[in-house]
C-alpha cells in the first residue's frame, strides 16, 4: 500500500478509517506499532458514517491486493 510519509509499506497492516466533516479519512499502521501513516489518496468526501465504513472495506480488500493500493474512490451518487 502507498502512504504519504513512508511510501509503499506491505506486511502485517492495521488499517483504521475515520469519518468526520463529510470525509473518511484512511490510516495505516504495522500491526502492533505505533506509528500511524497516510494511506495516499485520503481524506476522501464521504457522504455518510455508513458510507466511510463501505470505503474502509474497499481499503481492506485493496490493501489484501496489494500492488501499491491506494484510497479507491467511491462512486459519486446522483444529485
Amino acid at each position: 500500500m502507498l502512504t504519504d510519509e513512508a511510501g509503499v509499506v506491505t506486511g502485517d497492516l492495521t488499517v483504521h478509517t475515520t469519518w468526520a466533516d463529510r470525509e473518511a479519512r484512511v490510516a495505516v499502521q504495522y500491526s502492533g506499532a505505533s506509528d500511524w501513516f497516510t494511506m495516499s489518496g485520503s481524506p476522501v468526501p464521504c457522504a455518510s458514517e455508513e458510507e466511510s465504513r463501505d470505503l474502509h472495506d474497499a481499503v481492506v480488500a485493496a490493501v489484501r491486493e496489494g500492488n501499491g493500493a491506494t484510497v479507491p474512490s467511491l462512486p459519486v451518487p446522483p444529485l
